[in-house]
């Protein structure tokens, strides 16, 4: 592998894409007609999720890179394909550039994106630095990072956030806490030994598979409320069923099996009901 990819695999452009098209989506939820004009704001947006979530990916191997070493030497660093060093100055790259799409997005919308975009970058931070081995708290932090960006796209729209931009962000919240919860789950035995607090670790895995039903359940409860606040329109309905009645269904499956197996099982297939969800949204947005 030459330089040039290791960088590229140091950044994950996958999931750097996935936050950037959640800010996109932020925006369609805020306003459907935006997608239907070039819109700057939403493109600096789109750079802005994608930079800072490539910026935190860095800084996360530049931390991780003991445990890498064992768990996973063909990375970048702990390969010796890019020294520590390197990894830390490219993050400081990267960052600096996410923050300068922010800042062009605030001088077309508002100064409250570039503020926006300094949380997320923070809350990326400190869950790599010091939040990943606190169990539930490091968990919020990452929830925290999954929803900023539908807020931010929002905000770069129609330069507010929405009712039902903050509902969905919140189910987000809430259904990815109970799905990190899951992951501490199937991770227990190697976070145990690493000293992670995870749920599952401090207080056992049927206790943690209570609690993450009980997120996935609370996000269920939330999905009426666009509805019921006239935010949505009837198409929303059925979409946001099927999210229900698979968030449903998966906390019945982690209460009755909270094997790491089954715990794998669940943790993947909720990905599913999350983007099923996000449709409804979309969808219910076009009046």
């Amino acid at each position: 592998m030459n330089k040039l990819g290791a960088y590229t695999r140091l950044m994950r452009p996958v999931n750097c894409s996935m936050m950037g098209f959640a800010v996109i989506a932020g925006g369609a939820l805020a306003s459907p007609y935006v997608l239907s004009v070039s819109s700057p704001s939403l493109i600096y947006g789109f750079f802005t999720g994608f930079l800072l979530t490539a910026a935190s990916m860095a800084i996360n191997d530049y931390y991780d890179r003991e445990i890498d070493a064992i768990n996973e030497p063909n990375r970048p660093i702990p390969s010796g394909l890019i020294r520590p060093e390197e990894a830390l100055a490219f993050a400081f790259f990267l960052t600096a550039m996410g923050f300068a799409t922010a800042y062009l997005t605030s001088i077309l919308t508002s100064i409250y994106c570039f503020v926006i975009a300094i949380m997320a970058w923070a809350a990326f931070v400190t869950y790599t630095t010091v939040g990943k081995r606190s169990g539930l708290p490091g968990n919020f932090l990452v929830s925290a990072c999954v929803a900023i960006p539908f807020i931010y796209g929002s905000v770069a729209a129609v330069n507010e956030v929405k009712w039902n931009v903050l509902i969905f962000a919140s189910m987000a919240f809430l259904s990815n806490t109970g799905r990190e919860i899951t992951k501490g789950i199937v991770d227990a035995q190697g976070d145990r030994a690493r000293n992670i607090q995870t749920l599952a670790v401090r207080y056992g895995e049927k206790t943690a598979a209570v609690a993450a039903a009980s997120f996935y359940l609370s996000a269920v409860f939330l999905s009426p409320m666009p509805w019921l606040l006239n935010l949505v329109s009837l198409w929303f309905i059925p979409l946001v069923a099927v999210t229900d009645l698979g968030l449903v269904a998966s906390s019945l499956l982690l209460l009755t099996d909270y094997s790491r197996e089954n715990a794998r099982r669940v943790k993947k297939i909720v990905l599913l009901w999350f983007v099923i969800g996000l449709l409804a949204f979309v969808v219910g947005a076009v009046r």
